[in-house]
């Protein structure tokens, strides 16, 4: 009977890790059929997640979306439900133990309203001018249309591929995707906000 019982609490545990929170982020996703929507999640697990969405796929559609605070997140939609979908969220035993700490946080910081909420948020450079350097060597201006810790939005007349590893200033970033007057960056490395602006716009 002991031996049951261990057997057990593993799984009892492994549920309790894998309960939902509340939270609220906003972000972008990409259906099969390559159209792009801004969304807003409503609640998330390191497993899956249920999301306001303008457009709606069928269950069983692979989903790509990138999260404010979260990054780049892949699954399936497991079902539809008023005004969006809920979705499984396929990761890595580490990467699920990187988003359960991610969600305790973000969780907590909505409850007691903790300053580094502010923090980040997409804020506008005073100098929105940098240089973008390409993985030739080659480098473009480029304006930052609106940044946070972790990313940033680029104006540009050229749109690199996505993937391309680049460099903004001189933090490194890889496009994930393209927008109608540029694309978006996210940096190798989540960022110092008392930094960040001197680092994207350094020439």
């Amino acid at each position: 009977m002991l031996l049951q019982k261990q057997t057990i609490q593993p799984a009892t545990a492994e549920r309790r890790r894998f309960q939902r929170v509340k939270i609220h982020l906003l972000g972008r996703y990409m259906l099969p059929d390559r159209r792009e929507f801004p969304c807003q999640v409503i609640n998330m697990s390191p497993g899956g997640l249920a999301m306001l969405a303008p457009g709606i796929g069928n269950v069983g559609d692979r989903v790509i979306a990138y999260l404010d605070h979260i990054g780049r997140v892949e699954g399936k939609i497991t079902r539809i439900i008023d005004n969006g979908f809920a979705m499984t969220v396929g990761a890595t035993p580490r990467k699920r133990d990187k988003l359960a700490a991610q969600l305790t946080w973000l969780a907590n910081r909505d409850i007691l309203n903790l300053p580094e909420d502010r923090r980040h948020d997409r804020i506008v450079p005073r100098n929105p001018i940098s240089v973008l350097t390409l993985e030739d060597g080659s480098r473009m201006t480029c304006r930052i249309i609106d940044m946070s810790r972790s990313g940033a939005a680029i104006a540009a007349e050229q749109r690199p591929p996505t993937d391309t590893q680049v460099l903004l200033g001189r933090v490194a970033a890889r496009v994930v995707r393209h927008l109608d007057d540029g694309f978006a960056l996210e940096f190798v490395h989540e960022q110092n906000e008392d930094t960040l602006e001197d680092s994207v716009t350094t020439q």
